[in-house]
């Protein structure tokens, strides 16, 4: 089950298995695609990843988490994101790209973080500036924008960063969140940035291209959101062209949870049974059998971050594993078990 096909849209992945965004912080600050973006990339999709997620690749200049992270803000940053995109390719693999903004988590030099409400992350952090009406859409715009050069950049899947307390978990969370007009408040002013967002994409995209949310299900807080009323929120939106729901959790305040492998299964699960939507799952996967139960207790992908950063090859390795016959790259078959 593992290293069976998936089909999103038209969009078909050869097995269930996601790298998910991780910042590489390996940019200048131009934002612009090094040889080491391609190199890491590239290298997962020859160890045949199902799916790549580049990480989060900022909207604007001051939406990047720090300044050594990706841009997309400009159509300069194109051609290297084609780069890694080809590069993908042409070992047969599929590539989507995050969209994302920092919000009041950004700690790009010289700029002021911005965010729902003048709410700082910590004691550490300096108290953001709330966004303005017209301020959020500007920002709804810069997405879009994004968006058009992903597809100009030859990606195949667009994923909306909703998660982590960057910006549009900032929104989502009443922990971060305390506008008083159509952007806060209830589950559905406080989702409205999002939709907007998921609106403006899917206009300038190919129908056919998959749209991913990723969110963040708990904030680990009694007042914060919780899996169910993260799915209530996801059932406003869906149907404006919400494709799967990539399942993450915590990091919209300063707070650690105890974690464990699968600790964040439950959580998916609940979203997949009250949205229908498919889900991509995770959390500390690190074995093959581990992915497998994973796919037979209902999760439809698999993302596994930190073993893909040990082993780009985890995928051939959990093959043998399984007793699996997958396609290895030509170059590497003399050292297949």
């Amino acid at each position: 089950m593992l290293f069976t096909p998936f089909s999103l849209k038209q969009l078909t992945l050869k097995n269930r298995i996601v790298m998910p965004p991780m910042c590489m912080y390996s940019a200048a600050d131009d934002g612009i695609v090094t040889d080491w973006h391609v190199l890491h990339y590239a290298t997962r999709a020859a160890g045949q990843v199902g799916l790549i997620i580049v990480e989060a690749t900022g909207v604007e200049p001051r939406g990047r988490i720090s300044n050594r992270d990706l841009g997309i803000w400009s159509d300069g940053h194109i051609a290297g994101l084609k780069r890694i995109a080809d590069s993908v390719h042409a070992q047969g693999g599929k590539i989507g790209i995050q969209l994302a903004h920092a919000g009041r988590k950004s700690e790009v030099p010289n700029s002021r973080a911005v965010a729902p409400s003048a709410i700082a992350f910590n004691e550490t952090c300096g108290i953001p500036v709330p966004l303005s009406i017209e301020e959020i859409q500007g920002v709804i715009q810069k997405f879009a924008k994004a968006a058009q050069r992903a597809v100009a950049a030859g990606f195949d899947i667009i994923e909306l960063h909703a998660a982590h307390g960057y910006l549009i978990n900032e929104f989502l969370s009443p922990l971060a969140n305390q506008r008083t007009d159509e952007y806060g408040g209830g589950l559905e002013n406080r989702v409205r940035l999002l939709k907007e967002v998921l609106v403006a994409v899917r206009a300038v995209v190919p129908q056919n291209m998959p749209i991913i949310v990723r969110v963040s299900a708990d904030d680990y807080h009694e007042h914060g959101n919780k899996p169910e009323n993260v799915a209530d929120m996801l059932n406003l939106i869906k149907h404006h062209g919400l494709d799967l729901v990539n399942v993450s959790s915590g990091a919209v305040i300063s707070v650690m949870p105890r974690v464990f492998p699968g600790y964040q299964i439950p959580m998916a699960l609940v979203i997949k049974s009250k949205t229908g939507l498919p889900v991509l799952g995770g959390g500390l996967v690190t074995e093959p059998i581990q992915a497998l139960q994973l796919i037979k207790a209902g999760i439809d992908l698999v993302y596994t971050g930190r073993e893909l950063l040990r082993n780009p090859y985890w995928p051939l390795q959990a093959a043998h594993v399984l007793q699996q016959e997958i396609e290895w790259p030509e170059p590497y078959l003399r050292g297949k078990w």
